[in-house]
């Protein structure tokens, strides 16, 4: 049976509410998602930021701060950097952005002293709950690691892995993919997708099944898998992880399935960090943000049983 985000829910609320810091947690947006991920039992939230702001908005849209740990902090660069080493400390499970741009809040979690490293590569994930396909669709990478190269594409499913297993895919199937489904050494992306299969085989890289190259259709679409006589691929229309060869592809793909598929539910995480980011942006929807907490929720859970 498909797992779709409302079972990642149930299952945070299984192992218990989480902690959340928040880096500059003046945003309408991320309070509002932070007060429904505390309403449904996802996580607590420890609110870093201009504290006059925050209870600002908070009476804007109705929510109660009381039980909330505030710290205040208006200089944006040192809010983000005590959110951080909350999380850095263990106080808390997961880190997220708020109204801070992008490059800041990387710069705190990339902090030498307080931030998230693990001495890996970061890579960033994102799950989609897409009508009529049977499975959870999982892409990587589509909003970070702009030209993975070979070595990069084997630290992208080494990150995404754990995410995977934490939404109960004990060895999901990856697909390398590209334009067409055979090698063609003017394609140097095929060649990779090809490599990283063998890898897979030879036992370099484990817990998962990769078939490569692979096109999106005999990906995803086990009707296209068939009629494309693809019936000795390892991949047949069921991949469970999309890996794409640039960031272009992927977020390309990523927002024509945001923005022209009815009824999807996607949440996003940031990997390879030592706690779980949530790193979503201002034209992420509410439900978004929620899922991408609950995302992180179940991830942090799994990464604290492997610990």
């Amino acid at each position: 049976m498909k797992k779709g985000f409302d079972e990642l829910i149930a299952k945070v609320n299984e192992c218990g509410m989480k902690k959340v810091a928040v880096s500059v947690a003046q945003d309408e947006a991320v309070l509002e998602a932070v007060q429904e991920a505390k309403k449904r039992g996802i996580a607590d939230a420890i609110l870093v930021g201009d504290e006059a702001k925050i209870r600002e908005i908070a009476a804007s849209i109705g929510m109660d701060l009381a039980g909330y740990e505030i710290i205040d902090e208006p200089d944006m660069i040192q809010a983000s950097l005590k959110a951080v080493k909350l999380a850095h400390e263990g106080k808390a499970d997961m880190y997220m952005k708020g109204l801070i741009d992008t490059k800041n809040f990387l710069k705190s979690v990339l902090d030498k002293e307080v931030g998230l490293r693990t001495g890996g590569v970061l890579s960033h994930v994102c799950v989609f709950d897409v009508p009529g396909i049977d499975q959870l669709l999982f892409l990587t990478d589509v909003a970070f690691m702009t030209y993975p190269t070979l070595e990069d594409k084997v630290n992208i499913i080494k990150n995404t892995l754990p995410v995977a297993n934490a939404c109960g895919l004990a060895c999901p199937k990856i697909a390398p993919l590209a334009a067409v489904e055979v090698v063609n050494p003017k394609m140097p992306e095929t060649v990779e997708a090809a490599e990283l299969a063998r890898m897979n085989e030879a036992g370099e890289i484990t817990g998962c099944i990769i078939d490569g190259p692979l096109s999106l259709d005999l990906a995803i679409d086990p009707e296209a898998a068939k009629h494309k006589g693809a019936t000795d691929r390892k991949i047949q229309g069921d991949a469970d992880i999309l890996l794409f060869p640039d960031i272009h592809a992927g977020n390309l793909v990523y927002k024509a399935i945001v923005h022209m598929v009815k009824d999807v539910k996607n949440g996003c995480i940031l990997t390879g960090t030592k706690v779980p980011v949530i790193l979503t942006s201002r034209s992420d929807t509410f439900e978004t943000k929620v899922n991408s907490l609950a995302l992180a929720a179940v991830v942090a859970e799994e990464m604290k049983k492997n610990a």
